[in-house]
C-alpha cells in the first residue's frame, strides 16, 4: 500500500510584471506581491488498476488539500516564498474496504493508512521556503513534496506570448526519493488584461514510471502566478512485490484554485 501511495504522489505531481506592447502581446514575469497570503486549494481523484496473477484490483483514492504561501522577499532577480501545507483529507476505496485520513480530525483516520498518515503528517504545517527566479525557475528547493506549489508557479518564457504562442521546459523533482522527469509543453489560448489562459501537455519518464498530464492553467498577468487550472494525468507503472510483477495504472484529475487573502 506504501509503494501505491509513493506512486500516486509521483502520479500527482506531475505546475510577472506586465508588459504590453503593440498587438496583443505579453512578457509574463513572476513578480508577486510581497507579504501578499494566497491559499492554495486543491483536490485530486485517482483511480489506480493493479493486474495481479490475471485479476484486476481497482481502488478510488480521493486527495483535498489547502495550502498557503507567502512572498517574504521580491526583488528583480529573486523571489523568496514562505509555504505550508495547511490540511489535507484523503479517502480510498479498495476491495470492498472505505479508508479515511484527515489530518484535522486524526481520530477518525483509519488504522490501515497508519503509514500515508505517517508520510502526510510530516509535513503538515511545517514552514516550506522556496527561492524562484523571474521566470519561475526553483533556484533554491525545500522538500516541497505533496505540494501544489509547481503548479501554481510555473517556469515562464522570456520571449513575449501572443495567442498561440507555445513554450516548453523539463520540469525536474524529487518526490518520495523518485527523480522525476516532465517535459511540458504550454500553448497559450487566450490573453486579456485580468488572464493569460494556456493549454498544456506534458510526458513523465522515470524508474518503472512513465505516461501523460494535460490540462489547462490560467495565470494572472500581473504577478505571473496560475491562479486556476485542472491537470490530467494517465500514467503506468511497474511494482515488484513479493516476487510478482504488478502492472499499474492511475488516472487521475486534479483541480486547483488559488485565492488571495
Amino acid at each position: 500500500m506504501k509503494r501505491i501511495f509513493q506512486i500516486a504522489i509521483i502520479a500527482a505531481f506531475a505546475l510577472m510584471t506586465l508588459s504590453f506592447t503593440a498587438g496583443d502581446g505579453v512578457t509574463l514575469r513572476l513578480h508577486p506581491q510581497k507579504d501578499k497570503v494566497y491559499t492554495i486549494t486543491s483536490k485530486t481523484t485517482q483511480t489506480t488498476t493493479m493486474k495481479v496473477q490475471g485479476q484486476s484490483i481497482r481502488s478510488n483514492q480521493t486527495v483535498d488539500a489547502r495550502q498557503i504561501f507567502r512572498a517574504k522577499e521580491v526583488s528583480s532577480d529573486k523571489n523568496v516564498f514562505v509555504t505550508k501545507i495547511e490540511a489535507v483529507k484523503m479517502t480510498v476505496s479498495s476491495m470492498g474496504m472505505n479508508l479515511t485520513y484527515d489530518s484535522e480530525h486524526p481520530e477518525n483516520n483509519s488504522p490501515m493508512l497508519t503509514d500515508q498518515a505517517y508520510e502526510i503528517d510530516r509535513i503538515i504545517n511545517k514552514p516550506v521556503y522556496v527561492t524562484f527566479d523571474k521566470l519561475g525557475y526553483n533556484t533554491n528547493p525545500d522538500d516541497v513534496e505533496m505540494s501544489q506549489l509547481s503548479n501554481v508557479i510555473i517556469v515562464l518564457p522570456e520571449e513575449e506570448v501572443h495567442v498561440g504562442s507555445q513554450w516548453t521546459y523539463v520540469k525536474s523533482q524529487n518526490v518520495s526519493n523518485y527523480d522525476v522527469n516532465v517535459n511540458m509543453t504550454y500553448t497559450v489560448t487566450g490573453i486579456s488584461k485580468k488572464s493569460v489562459d494556456v493549454s498544456f501537455t506534458g510526458a513523465i519518464n522515470t524508474k518503472d514510471i512513465a505516461g501523460t498530464y494535460n490540462g489547462t492553467a490560467s495565470i494572472n498577468p500581473h504577478t505571473g502566478i496560475v491562479m486556476s487550472g485542472t491537470i490530467r494525468n494517465d500514467i503506468s507503472a511497474t511494482i515488484a512485490e513479493q516476487g510478482f510483477v504488478i502492472p499499474t495504472t492511475i488516472t487521475g484529475t486534479t483541480t486547483i484554485s488559488v485565492k488571495e487573502q
